[in-house]
C-alpha cells in the first residue's frame, strides 16, 4: 500500500489540500486532533465519512515512513 492508495490531492478539492481518498476531509486533521490529545474515535465520530480502517492506515504508513527515513 502506498499514500496514493489512502490519500489525494486534486486542485478541485479543497484547493489541492491533501484529503483522505474518497472524502473531503484533510488528512492534517486527523494529526491536528491526536496532537490536541483527542482520541481516534473523536475524529471518526466528527468525520464519519472517514472509515476507521482509512484513518488507521494513514497512521500506520506515516509511521513506516517516518521509520524508513529515519533509518535511512
Amino acid at each position: 500500500m502506498n499514500a496514493h492508495d489512502l490519500i489525494t490531492a486534486n486542485p478541485e478539492i479543497l484547493g489541492g489540500t491533501p484529503v483522505f481518498k474518497g472524502t473531503r476531509v484533510p488528512v492534517k486533521t486527523l494529526f491536528e486532533y491526536l496532537a490536541d490529545s483527542l482520541p481516534l474515535d473523536y475524529f471518526l465520530e466528527s468525520f464519519p465519512s472517514v472509515p476507521r480502517e482509512l484513518a488507521v492506515a494513514v497512521l500506520r504508513y506515516s509511521q513506516q515512513d517516518i521509520e524508513q527515513q529515519v533509518a535511512a
